[in-house]
């Protein structure tokens, strides 16, 4: 049983690395047609090649599952055309038991998409993410046409607004105003830099000009009386140090989209978002997709595995391709309108993110379980004749 399960592993693996080498190949040859307009003197067809070699892992992280479906199905087919998986079954080797093999044989794929989904693709992201702020002067999420804008809380127990119009990477960021206000929400200073950086929960801006409005200046209007004070004062300094709850990885993820975070550097923006008192739906929900991520290659191997052993008169191994690349469609189809209707409903964030899942494991079982019974009739039925 251990040389069967290693010459499918084999098989499977060999026909799952060709099929994500052309999906990658074909997806990766599209992206750089459509991003060819923005080649120019500052950014050059070598940087296009780099920014769209730091998006590889994003591309991989989003074609394993139904690569790994279709190379299955290529694998089990292959399998069943010469005749192997007839000896299998032969050898008294049932459905389910050749799921469950197969369920092994995809576990170290399983623990390679989880290193993929944690390490691999948000550090790859972030490096895209910070090439393409350095080369193109923006990213491609986050940003609203007056900047990003970020909420916190003040030292002084108000609210401060934090407007930036350019992330550079590295904590570095240019053109910012922090709007303070006071626990009554009243505005107390603005504060505007050409430039600054973030280091250690602390934003150190450069070249500042600090406008402070008086505590009575509401008060003073309203009187129509001259202050014998002046109700804003106005300073400029060379270099001045805040402390904030923001950081060089906190901004990353204001630009990231959620799915290619970490799960450590998501339940850190959830915090970071949920202590400022902002929505976190969004990324909730992407956090439970994060964990469902791996579970989603044991779906696809389910679902490869009845399509393997389905019967067909005529098409043969197309047949089959082609009812997985349209399984794979549908689940992915289906997974989208999850994350939209969790994020218009209240149905709990697990719930969206795990039932489409589990509903297709199920079916996928039960199609099994329906061929099982078919050939055992079939055996019981020639048999008695």
């Amino acid at each position: 049983m251990r040389t069967a399960r290693r010459y499918i592993a084999s098989e499977i693996y060999r026909s799952s690395a060709v099929v994500l080498l052309a999906l990658l190949g074909l997806f990766t040859f599209f992206a750089m047609i459509e991003e060819l307009d923005k080649v120019g003197t500052r950014f050059t067809l070598l940087n296009l090649f780099y920014v769209q070699a730091l998006e590889l892992p994003t591309r991989l992280y989003d074609l394993l599952p139904i690569g790994l479906l279709i190379g299955a199905i290529l694998a089990l087919a292959g399998l069943a055309q010469r005749n192997e998986l007839v000896i299998l079954r032969v050898s008294g080797v049932s459905g389910i038991s050749l799921m469950l093999m197969l369920w092994v044989v995809t576990l170290p794929l399983v623990a390679g998409a989880f290193l993929l989904s944690e390490y691999i693709t948000p550090a790859a992201e972030t490096k895209a993410s910070e090439q393409s702020m350095v080369l193109l002067g923006r990213s491609s999420g986050g940003r609203l046409d007056s900047g990003y804008w970020f909420k916190e809380n003040s030292p002084t127990g108000g609210i401060r607004i934090i407007n930036i119009s350019q992330l550079h990477g590295n904590g570095r960021v240019s053109d910012i105003t922090l709007y303070d206000f006071l626990t009554d929400e009243t505005l107390s200073a603005v504060t505007q830099a050409p430039s600054g950086q973030f280091n250690n929960d602390t934003l150190v801006l450069e070249n500042l000009t600090q406008t402070t409005f008086d505590a009575q200046a509401i008060q003073a209007l309203k009187n129509a009386q001259a202050p014998l004070d002046p109700l804003v004062q106005l300073a400029h300094l060379d270099q001045h140090e805040i402390s904030t709850s923001l950081t060089a990885e906190r901004l990353i993820a204001r630009v990231l989209t959620p799915e290619r975070m970490s799960i450590l550097d998501l339940v850190d923006y959830i915090d970071y978002l949920d202590s400022n008192k902002l929505q976190t739906k969004r990324q909730v929900v992407a956090l439970w997709r994060k964990v469902a991520y791996p579970f989603t290659l044991l779906v696809m191997i389910t679902i490869a595995t009845p399509i393997a052993l389905m019967q067909t008169r005529h098409g043969g191994v197309s047949t089959k391709v082609f009812t997985g690349i349209l399984l794979g469609v549908g689940f992915f189809m289906i997974n989208q309108l999850a994350l939209n209707v969790a994020m218009l409903s209240d149905l709990p964030a697990w719930v969206t993110a795990i039932m489409p899942n589990v509903i297709a494991m199920l079916l996928a079982i039960l199609a099994l379980l329906h061929m099982e019974n078919r050939h055992h009739l079939r055996r019981s039925s020639s048999t008695t004749n």
